[in-house]
């Protein structure tokens, strides 16, 4: 039996303020209740099953969100006397966690601990403990770790405010300088992790200089989680990554070299989601920021979704795109891609296509990372957009001992172009390669006479 003059700590970071003896770091196989007002709880439901929680039942109150409980008193008090007395044969046996279907302010987050008297979860803190488990690099933990001390602040402060409301019996009986001290190390630990952050920023920005100086054009990878980036990502370069079939499985940016393409980078990074708070995102601003600051933008869409999901995600990424993007760093090349070809039939992929063309995309680009189709006509658009299109030209044999062989030549070549075809002839090597307007000078320059554009013709790389 519980001491009853026993005060516990409040556990703020991933319990919504709830007093806890015991901080856990692992919820898989949980049981929470889920309480919604108008919102679609589909997606929500996809974040707990991401964490492996039960979610037993959902319920439901229409109308306006209550300022201070977002659901209605009576509403709470009947599902905390229920979730109490519930027996073992009552499904509500054995729940320990409330999720909310909502953004909810401090006040409300805290309002709804106490009268339900169970572990209470906004979108927002379900967000930071899904964000905690899959953060791996020290630069997503840093970011995540922002996220949720930012959280933790809005919480404090209004717990700070009760216990400072009303009279007190003195200095401190309220238990004010306590939490004045919980502050204070709290905003020290932000300071100290921004100063990081600004730190890795500087380090991302001092990466893109040097691509840029080195030649090295970027394609970036954007759209909402599990539209399938991580696994284009991987189809495109080779370079493994995690590939789940789950929520925010990539929260750091992953920079690989797309295949037979030299100088052509690809950044993976962190998926979007409805109604994420913009001061939680802003905590991934430069992870973002290394993804959208490209040569050309890759905006993904997952084409197994309904048509009415399709253009409802393609809108809100188009502007949170235009959001976030710099206004100094001018406007970026946007292809759109519509990836899960297999899982959708021919003519849901036409009512796609031509639901999107009523929004200005003429072009968009059917791939399947499963089963590679669309793959390499994707690769060959990305090439012609940042180089123009392939051209044909021949190298010729050598005229004596001194002069390069053939081969030689080739490899430099292939140092700075993207073969697509090769054929050797009487008269040479042939090849026919996407390559930038400077690097074919520089190679005219430095080849001479050994190299000579062909007529262009039709050809499988075009």
């Amino acid at each position: 039996m519980k001491d009853p003059d026993w005060d516990p700590v409040p556990l703020i970071a991933g319990s919504g303020g709830v007093l806890t003896e015991e901080l856990r770091t692992s919820h898989a196989g949980r049981r929470a209740l889920m309480l919604t007002r108008n919102e679609n709880p589909t997606e929500f439901l996809a974040l707990a099953d991401t964490m492996d929680i039960q979610v037993v039942e959902i319920v439901a109150q229409r109308g306006r969100s209550d300022k201070r409980t977002h659901l209605g008193r009576g509403r709470l008090e009947a599902i905390r006397d229920e979730l109490r007395m519930a027996p073992e044969s009552h499904p509500w046996f054995g729940i320990d966690l409330v999720l909310v279907n909502a953004n909810l302010s401090a006040r409300q987050l805290v309002n709804m601990t106490d009268m339900l008297q169970c572990e209470t979860w906004d979108r927002v803190r379900l967000l930071l403990e899904l964000f905690t488990q899959h953060a791996s690099s020290v630069e997503a933990r840093n970011q995540v770790r922002i996220a949720r001390l930012n959280a933790d602040r809005n919480v404090l402060r209004e717990l700070v405010n009760r216990e400072t409301t009303g009279e007190r019996l003195g200095y401190g009986a309220g238990g004010r300088t306590g939490w004045n001290v919980a502050l204070n190390a709290l905003n020290r630990e932000l300071k100290t992790l921004r100063g990081r952050q600004r730190r890795y920023s500087r380090a991302i920005k001092e990466r893109q200089r040097q691509r840029r100086a080195s030649g090295a054009r970027t394609v970036g990878l954007a759209g909402y989680t599990n539209a399938g980036k991580s696994s284009l990502f991987a189809s495109l370069c080779g370079k493994p990554v995690i590939v789940e079939d789950r929520y925010f499985s990539t929260l750091e940016t992953t920079v690989g070299r797309m295949q037979f393409s030299p100088r052509v980078l690809l950044v993976d990074t962190i998926g979007f989601i409805d109604d994420i708070p913009s001061d939680l995102l802003d905590a991934f601003s430069a992870t973002l920021k290394e993804s959208l600051e490209c040569d050309l933008l890759l905006l993904l869409l997952d084409c197994s979704d309904p048509v009415e999901e399709v253009i409802r995600k393609f809108e809100t990424s188009r502007r949170e795109l235009f959001d976030r993007s710099d206004p100094d760093a001018g406007s970026y090349d946007l292809l759109v891609v519509l990836t899960k070809q297999d899982s959708c039939s021919e003519s849901h992929v036409v009512a796609v296509n031509h639901a999107l063309d009523s929004f200005g995309v003429s072009e968009t680009i059917l791939t399947s990372s499963t089963s590679s189709e669309g793959i390499e006509h994707l690769r060959s658009n990305i090439l012609t957009r940042l180089h123009g299109p392939p051209i044909s030209f021949l190298v010729s044999p050598p005229n004596s001992a001194s002069d390069r062989p053939i081969a030689a030549i080739e490899s430099e070549i292939r140092r700075n172009s993207m073969v697509g075809e090769r054929r050797m002839s009487d008269e040479g090597l042939h090849l026919v390669a996407w390559i930038d307007p400077a690097d074919w000078v520089r190679l005219n320059r430095s080849l001479g006479d050994r190299i000579h554009r062909e007529v262009d013709q039709p050809s499988q790389a075009e």
